[in-house]
């Protein structure tokens, strides 16, 4: 292999790849980085075996070949590389990567490509469905923060993926709070339902953050795996391997109270509110206190802490019924709200002991779930 490549675009790569690379396995090739010259590109993979990314970067291919090499060391060697062309030459005898780059040159010890895992490509799989990267990637952000971090419910780790009728639904729970997401497919050719570890869905959200090519999504038949393809990028991981809770049996269908208020106006009462919470049981009061009339009526945030003090905060807004109180978890409250993405949002409550609600205003395509808690 001889090769030249631009150091920025090395160095974007590594970064891509670098998260799927083990950092406690046994087995040496899961701790490197390969790099293989592919029609014309140098494709650069990393797995754990649960995950792996590839990606192609541009580069002037002066011979074939391939190696794996020690990812850390590649990416400290890189970043740390002035802007300027990178040229990489294999001796194939000893597998050892000559780097060289302006005024700094390296040898970097490597494995034979063969002992590198095979990783699942798009070749000789079809698509069941084609979205919008930046669809996806922000769908992504609002609804994988959800998922449980404990591996007690191993499905409750994951995000369920349904793709039926045009739509890919993402919903992720933890019990205590529910996330869903609707994104309309570009194009559909199956369906699936499928639980996808949310450190995969984050991984695939920060790979798409540059990206504005389509992305397909194959099922390759015979693995439990789920690949996400675009013309630079693939992601492939593992499927969790369990049954997903009914969680449309979660969502409240009606309502007492709503209450719907600016988002940034609602976002810092909590915000502030939860600086004294944090020290009592992390828990937000919530009182909608309807105006008289058709007047505006008022949401008032409060939280206290006996060692600490209290806090209550107002926010203007359009209530609908009777009002109540309900309490919330002020950290679940608070990213439920950052994620949403639009100016006003709405809070539906039947009892203090029922579920809450939060749904942006103007779009049905969204929705928090948050379980009360009681005080």
């Amino acid at each position: 292999m001889n090769i030249v490549c631009l150091q920025e675009n090395l160095r974007r790569g590594l970064a891509l790849v670098s998260h799927a690379v083990s950092s406690r396995s046994t087995l040496p090739a899961l701790s490197t980085v390969l790099l293989e010259t592919d029609q014309g590109r140098l494709k650069l993979a990393a797995t754990d075996l649960s995950l792996g990314i590839t990606c192609w970067i541009g580069c002037q291919i002066r011979a074939e070949g391939g190696v794996a090499v020690p990812a850390r060391l590649l990416s400290d060697f890189v970043g740390s590389l002035p802007n300027e062309p990178v040229n990489m030459e294999l001796e194939p005898r000893t597998r050892t990567l000559h780097m060289q780059c302006g005024r700094y040159e390296a040898e970097i010890k490597g494995l034979d490509p063969m002992e590198f895992p095979i990783i699942p490509s798009m070749e000789g799989n079809e698509a069941i469905a084609v979205v919008d990267p930046v669809a996806l990637r922000e769908a992504i952000g609002q609804v994988a923060f959800a998922a449980a971090t404990e591996d007690t419910r191993p499905a409750m780790t994951g995000v369920y993926t349904r793709i039926r009728g045009g739509q890919l639904v993402l919903v992720a729970a933890d019990g205590f709070r529910l996330a869903l997401r609707t994104v309309e497919l570009t194009n559909a050719f199956g369906e699936a339902n499928v639980i996808v570890p949310a450190r995969a869905m984050v991984e695939l959200g920060r790979v798409l953050a540059e990206g504005r090519d389509p992305v397909q999504i194959i099922l390759p038949p015979g693995l439990n795996q789920i690949l996400f393809h675009t013309d630079s990028v693939d992601l492939v991981s593992n499927l969790v391997d369990a049954r997903y809770p009914d969680y449309e049996a979660i969502i409240p269908q009606a309502y007492r109270t709503r209450a719907m208020m600016n988002t940034g106006d609602f976002l810092k009462a909590v915000r502030i509110a939860s600086f004294f919470a944090r020290d009592g049981a992390n828990i937000i009061r919530l009182e909608l206190q309807p105006g008289e009339g058709r007047g505006v009526g008022r949401v008032r945030v409060s939280a206290s802490a006996a060692e600490v003090g209290s806090n209550v905060g107002e926010v203007d807004a359009q209530i609908e019924g009777d009002g109540g109180q309900i309490a919330f978890n002020a950290r679940y409250l608070a990213e439920a709200l950052s994620v949403l993405g639009v100016p006003e949002v709405a809070l539906e409550m039947q009892e203090s002991d029922r579920p809450g609600i939060l749904r942006p205003v103007g779009r049905t395509d969204q929705l928090h779930v948050i379980m009360p808690i009681q005080w």
